[in-house]
């Protein structure tokens, strides 16, 4: 009896150990600092603005109404510099030395302006986004695809 309880002791305190073991990762995880897994970004395409309100009269004004949020979702900032913003014509805007903060989101204008912590503008004279029929892809320093959005006939929501 004396050893079948001493076996039961054992198990329960191997069981007890290998528990402990297993949580403490978990835990460890939640306080350290640690990036998203590697198929996921905290950074997103947020609200985008491909018809320009108003008259298409190729103004500055009427381009700037044109626009494209890229949102972090996380708690930590993200440098997106290299990163890119493209139609599916092939226009591509680049990200400069842009850092975001956790929960933070910057509007990327088509047209000419100062860029600021919120506002960020492409430089172009003419429109990006077709009206009728388009695709947003924003891909990383590496080329990869972090999110998609598109819009009109098949349009489809790629990412988050």
């Amino acid at each position: 009896m004396l050893r079948n309880v001493s076996r039961i002791t054992a198990t329960f305190l191997g069981a007890a150990a290998l528990a402990v073991t297993a949580a403490l990762p978990a835990a460890a995880a939640d306080h350290g600092h640690h990036a998203p897994a590697p198929h996921r970004s905290a950074v997103v395409l947020g609200a985008i603005q491909y018809d320009s309100p108003g008259r298409d009269d190729r103004s500055n004004r009427s381009l700037n109404a044109e626009w494209v949020t890229v949102k972090n979702t996380g708690r930590y900032p993200v440098s997106i510099k290299g990163w890119t913003l493209s139609d599916k014509s092939g226009h591509a805007y680049r990200f400069g030395n842009v850092r975001l903060a956790g929960h933070s989101q910057v509007r990327v204008h088509t047209g000419n302006g100062r860029d600021n912590r919120s506002d960020l503008f492409q430089d172009r004279r003419t429109y990006v986004w077709d009206n009728v029929r388009d695709t947003a892809t924003l891909r990383n320093d590496h080329r990869r695809i972090v999110d998609a959005e598109s819009w009109g006939r098949h349009h489809e929501h790629h990412g988050h």
